[in-house]
C-alpha cells in the first residue's frame, strides 16, 4: 500500500485522513500502478510515514471520528480491506473495522433491487475520480450520501 484516504461520512465530508507511507522493507512495487496515483518510490522513501505511525494515527483519527465502530465502506474492499488490515496487524494494533467491509456497488445495486446496477452509483460522484486516494474516497463518501438522500438508511457515525 503506498497511501490511503478516508471521509467520515457525514455533513460536508470535512473530516479525512489521508497519508502516503514509506515502504516497507523489502517492498517491491509496480511503477505503473505508482504513476496511475502520481506517486512514486523515491517520493514514498522521501515523504511517506512511518507505516506504524501512520496506522496509528489512522487508528485514533477512526476512534475520534466514529460513533459506533466504523465500517469501511469502498469501491473495491476486496483490495482496500485487505491492505487495510494487513497494515494494522504489521503495526500490531487491533483493526477497528473488524474483519469485514462493504461494497458501495452492492449498497447501490441491492438498493435498487437490480443486481445490473453495481456500477451506476459511480455517476453520483460529485469530485472527479483522480487515482488520489483522498479524492477518491471523497467522491465514494459524495455517491453514498447521495444514496442514501434516495432513501438508504445509513448508519449515524
Amino acid at each position: 500500500m503506498t497511501s490511503f484516504g478516508a471521509v467520515a461520512v457525514r455533513g460536508e465530508l470535512t473530516d479525512t485522513f489521508y497519508a502516503e507511507l514509506q515502504p516497507l522493507p523489502g517492498a517491491s512495487v509496480d511503477e505503473e500502478a505508482l504513476a496511475v496515483a502520481d506517486l512514486s518510490m523515491e517520493h514514498l522513501e522521501a515523504n511517506g510515514q512511518d507505516p506504524v505511525e501512520a496506522m496509528t494515527k489512522f487508528a485514533g483519527w477512526l476512534h475520534e471520528t466514529s460513533i459506533n465502530q466504523p465500517v469501511l465502506v469502498s469501491d473495491n474492499p476486496g483490495f482496500d480491506a485487505s491492505f487495510i488490515s494487513y497494515y494494522f496487524a504489521y503495526a500490531e494494533i487491533k483493526n477497528p473495522f473488524g474483519h469485514s467491509s462493504r461494497r458501495i456497488g452492492d449498497l447501490y445495486s441491492g438498493f435498487q433491487r437490480d443486481s445490473r446496477q453495481s456500477s451506476e452509483w459511480k455517476k453520483l460522484r460529485i469530485a472527479t475520480h483522480t487515482h488520489n486516494a483522498l479524492d477518491d474516497a471523497i467522491g465514494n463518501a459524495e455517491a453514498i450520501l447521495k444514496i442514501g438522500e434516495m432513501g438508504l438508511k445509513l448508519p449515524q457515525g
